[in-house]
């Protein structure tokens, strides 16, 4: 099988090739669920061994690891949300020992991340990020006008965080949590999420007192669940939500599949080495070959310096 990472008789711009990575699907990784007659939707999101797959190709600090697996469950659980088509990515950016968070999720659930470390660094989200901002973009394309919202990273943990883009952003009344941890299987990502909505369907931040009530008992008995279950393979979704919300009309939506959704190919970093000028190419260059590291499935590419054209700078 010809190993795509280095150089070939086909041009790198028509080689479409995927690099050697997982060709992983979770079937039901998200269980969209509502309770009858109350403001109150979700999503409950197990990556299963999809999390291993993704946190697995990279070389972190534990600590790191976790938060990059809650970042993809929350990522893929916002993102099944919203009706689009394109990815939607959570990126953080600060000025801590992880100054680069990213996870991004395709309408087709293909999901994908990475984190940036300096270090051995340790703690909640807050003492690895620092000081910064977190964006949730909505990419639909280029002949789409591209959603974006940012706020300042606030709160110790990533779920903190998120509340509070909801809130300011948003103004939005939601739930989310998250958990993460290698388990004797692997590593494990799970994200349970709930938005408060209005009677029609549409978004709701006040309503009656009835519809508060009910809200303030979704949220309560959502704060019961525990990262053992939250993590546990044997707990089918459909039982966790049953433990949570029996009592409270819980109505089950048709589960939706998230699959391993790296999308580099040399024809891709092809085209951005082309856009670079020829003498940042010869600086690139060590023993005629130029290498390209996809930060997100950790794969080094190999490009013949003498087959990559320039394109910025030339005459």
């Amino acid at each position: 099988m010809q190993d795509v990472t280095r150089p070939s008789d086909t041009p790198d711009f028509l080689n479409h090739e995927r690099p050697p990575v997982p060709d992983m699907v979770v079937p039901r990784a998200i269980l969209p669920f509502h309770l009858e007659g109350r403001p109150v939707r979700g999503r409950l999101v197990r990556l299963g061994s999809l999390a291993d797959a993704l946190i697995g190709r990279h070389d972190l600090p534990n600590d790191v690891s976790r938060l990059l697996g809650e970042a993809l469950a929350l990522t893929a659980g916002l993102a099944a949300a919203l009706k689009f088509r394109g990815s939607f990515s959570l990126q953080a950016k600060g000025d801590g020992p992880v100054p680069m968070l990213l996870a991004d999720c395709t309408d087709a659930g293909q999901i994908r991340g990475y984190a940036r470390a300096e270090g051995m660094p340790q703690g909640e989200a807050a003492a690895l990020l620092g000081k910064g901002y977190l964006a949730f973009t909505c990419d639909q394309g280029p002949d789409m006008d591209r959603y974006q919202g940012i706020v300042a990273i606030e709160g110790e943990t990533l779920a903190d965080m998120t509340d509070s883009y909801f809130q300011t952003s948003e103004q939005l009344r939601a739930f989310v949590r998250l958990a993460c941890r290698r388990t004797p299987q692997g590593w494990r990502a799970t994200a349970l999420i709930m938005e408060r909505v209005a009677a029609g369907g549409g978004i709701d931040g006040q309503g009656d007192e009835e519809a508060d009530e009910a809200w303030h008992t979704a949220t309560t008995l959502a704060a019961t669940i525990t990262e053992a279950e939250m993590l546990d393979d044997a707990l089918a979704p459909e039982q966790l939500l049953h433990r949570l919300f029996h009592a409270e009309g819980l109505l089950v939506d048709r589960p939706r599949a998230l699959s391993y959704g790296c999308r580099c190919s040399r024809a891709r970093l092809a085209g951005v080495l082309q856009g670079f000028p020829e003498s940042d190419l010869d600086d690139m260059a060590e023993n005629g070959l130029i290498t390209m590291n996809c930060e997100f499935c950790n794969i080094a590419f190999r490009f013949d310096r003498g087959e990559v054209r320039g394109g910025a700078g030339r005459a």
